[in-house]
């Protein structure tokens, strides 16, 4: 009998308050078995939980979770550990996601395992700016903008803040999608770094606001998205975004003027607008309902329904949802052949699908901005951000 002896690998897992996941190691586990064992699939299964150590991106704590979860089952079996006490809440998120996987069998927990890692190497390998660090874009504190095969991808990079947008990321965007417009590629693509997509406004911007001059505060912002959300609506290139989870806000009304939009099939859709005392924005008073229909526009506008990645896409809200695992894959490999068609084509294409009502969409953004000024300064609204954030601090 020969014995091997197999490290486990390092995995990231949440702190108590899911802030950023910190690298511990577990202790070493001894596997017996003979050298007739040894099949191709505990080689390829050996392999990857080397290669997961040498991945460049930290995969969200989801994945994190898969992985944690399959590699025990692929070197103990179903889960024999008692559950954790619902406070203990690393354990626990380790415990359940170990204990999902039932009776599955050793051999399907490895062979599952190494396709997880073999989709997230490919992913990092087929992403736009991955190889060559010169298509890396300075100037970015909030973004991270890259360039490459025809492609333009603007990342949101707070992922510590669940990609909330702040003023810093509000100008950087503008200022990212003005060079994306006008640079050589043939597509730009928006997605987030980390588990979210963005969950919307930093509210740090309202709270800043409520300290100083409200009325002069309200004005400044309302121009401010007024002229963010017309980078939107007056891009001339094709516009994609990759949802590649949750959703929050003016980052799900602004869906409306993009003209594709892939998602993962974890992501989730929410514009908790009255729940802030506040109003639609991004034009969504009108793509929503012209692209949902009135009803279920009504459900996520006015009484903040959050819906998924698959109702968004039956609703014609989103164009194709993938599952997580090979999202980015499947994604970036569509999107490079559509970045090889002939880039004034698609421009000239989309002129003529958006020019017959972008005036109509540039009046509706003021008037959007008009309105949600007015909310910004009113008392329902300050209280219901201050009592939103009162609730969270609790948490």
């Amino acid at each position: 009998m020969a014995t091997g002896a197999t490290r486990l690998p390092s995995f990231w897992l949440l702190n108590r308050r899911l802030r950023p996941l910190q690298v511990i190691s577990f202790p070493v586990l001894q596997l017996h078995m003979s050298r007739a064992a040894m099949s191709g699939s505990q080689k390829d299964f050996e392999m990857a939980v080397n290669q997961v150590k040498l991945l460049k991106n930290e995969p969200g704590k989801e994945v994190k979770l898969k992985l944690y979860a399959l590699y025990k089952q692929a070197t103990e079996g179903p889960c024999n550990m008692p559950k954790p006490g619902m406070l203990d809440f690393i354990n626990k998120a380790k415990w359940d996601s170990w204990n999902a996987l039932g009776n599955l069998s050793k051999e399907t927990a490895r062979q599952n395992y190494v396709e997880l890692v073999s989709n997230l190497s490919s992913s990092e390998a087929s992403s736009p700016g991955k190889p060559g660090a010169d298509s890396k874009q300075a100037g970015y504190d909030t973004l991270v903008v890259t360039s490459e095969d025809g492609i333009t991808k603007i990342m949101f990079n707070r992922p510590t803040k669940k990609n909330a947008l702040n003023h810093q990321m509000y100008q950087e965007l503008m200022a990212a999608l003005e060079a994306a417009g006008k640079d050589d590629s043939a597509i730009t693509v928006i997605t987030g770094n980390g588990d979210y997509y963005s969950s919307g406004n930093d509210l740090n911007n309202f709270t800043q606001s409520l300290h100083g001059d409200l009325e002069k505060s309200a004005q400044d912002a309302a121009i401010s998205l007024r002229d963010f959300v017309g980078c939107f609506i007056d891009f001339p290139k094709p516009l994609i975004a990759m949802v590649n989870g949750p959703a929050v806000g003016i980052c799900v009304t602004l869906l409306g003027l993009f003209d594709v939009i892939y998602a993962s099939d974890r992501a989730t859709f929410h514009t908790p607008f009255s729940h802030l005392g506040q109003s639609p924005e991004g034009c969504a008073s009108y793509m929503f309902p012209k692209i949902m229909g009135s009803a279920k526009a009504a459900e996520m506008l006015l009484f903040g329904k959050k819906i998924t990645a698959r109702e968004a896409c039956a609703q014609g809200l989103v164009t194709e949802v993938f599952p997580d695992a090979t999202f980015q894959k499947e994604a970036w490999t569509r999107l490079k052949v559509y970045a090889k068609l002939p880039p004034n084509a698609m421009r000239i294409s989309k002129q003529l699908i958006r020019n017959m009502e972008k005036e109509k969409l540039h009046a509706i953004n003021s008037e959007e901005c008009r309105v949600i000024q007015s909310r910004w300064q009113s008392e329902e609204c300050a209280n219901a951000i201050m009592n939103f954030l009162s609730r969270k601090a609790k948490l």
